[in-house]
């Protein structure tokens, strides 16, 4: 399945995506919560695994396809490559950071300049949304608690991110999370440590990747993150991003009002952003 959520900012409503028809679930399910902790809990989505609607051409906009998670979870230098661009030693252990949840966007929203901050970057990345509950998740298990994958952007203001001493403010300012299209569920991707990343601004190719690049995978990061730190379903865990940012390009290159960012991930679809002013 590929569920999404559509609808002007603040008012989205969960549906399903497809092949390029929207399903509104809530004319099936008038009840049906939006898509985030109660949805999950409450196994929504083997309920709706069981709809034969084919859905309906709407021209609407998406929004992220997860609302309020509680924790947006990211992973620094996780692709060897991307460490050694900055000139940094792979880590020995997963580098964590939070972004705010405040700054998810949607797939096609744009993304704001923010004004207290420049050399704004791209960083296309693999999102696993959970599903259940957990905290000292086996990695045998740890597949068992992901409801389904999808794409985000990790916006980054690298002068407050190298400036502050901490990455928190760099990377949480408004519309910095672009995500989606779609949260899709597992058994739509055939191998989810064999998927191309691919960055781009206005048409050229700034980053490309591969998820079996990844340093740490992703029942390992399940099991680290969740040795005392519980994951609520609906939270989100952004994986890393591979070589080809911005900011370490000779000269630098950053986003400027007027760019056009797309992020693409093989069986997830795209982001395509455009950049605008503050």
């Amino acid at each position: 399945m590929r569920l999404i959520r559509f609808g002007d900012p603040g008012r989205e409503a969960p549906g399903l995506w497809q092949d390029g028809r929207i399903v509104p679930l809530r004319r099936h399910f008038p009840d049906i919560p939006d898509v985030g902790e109660a949805f999950f809990r409450e196994g929504w989505l083997a309920r709706i695994g069981k709809l034969t609607d084919t859905g309906e051409a709407m021209d609407v906009r998406l929004g992220p396809p997860v609302a309020r998670p509680s924790k947006l979870i990211c992973l620094g230098k996780n692709y060897i490559e991307h460490a050694r661009e900055g000139h940094f030693e792979p880590p020995e252990k997963p580098l964590l950071f939070a972004k705010a949840p405040s700054a998810l966007n949607g797939p096609g929203d744009p993304v704001i300049l923010p004004q207290s901050c420049g050399q704004v970057d791209w960083e296309v990345e693999l999102a696993l949304v959970i599903g259940r509950q957990g905290k000292r998740i086996r990695p045998e298990t740890a597949f068992d608690f992901i409801a389904g994958y999808t794409i985000m952007n990790d916006v980054s203001g690298r002068e407050a991110q190298f400036g502050d001493g901490q990455w928190f403010r760099g990377k949480s300012f408004d519309t910095f999370a672009p995500m989606g299209p779609a949260l899709v569920t597992p058994d739509e991707i055939e191998d989810i440590n064999d998927l191309q990343l691919t960055a781009k601004v206005d048409g050229q190719v700034m980053q490309t990747g591969n998820t079996g690049d990844l340093i740490f995978d992703i029942p390992y990061l399940l099991n680290y993150i969740s040795a005392d730190i519980t994951l609520l379903p609906g939270d989100v865990i952004s994986t890393g991003t591979p070589a080809g940012v911005g900011i370490f390009r000779d000269p630098p290159i950053t986003l400027q009002a007027g760019n056009v960012v797309e992020c693409q991930i093989d069986g997830l679809g795209a982001l395509v952003n455009p950049i605008s002013a503050a």
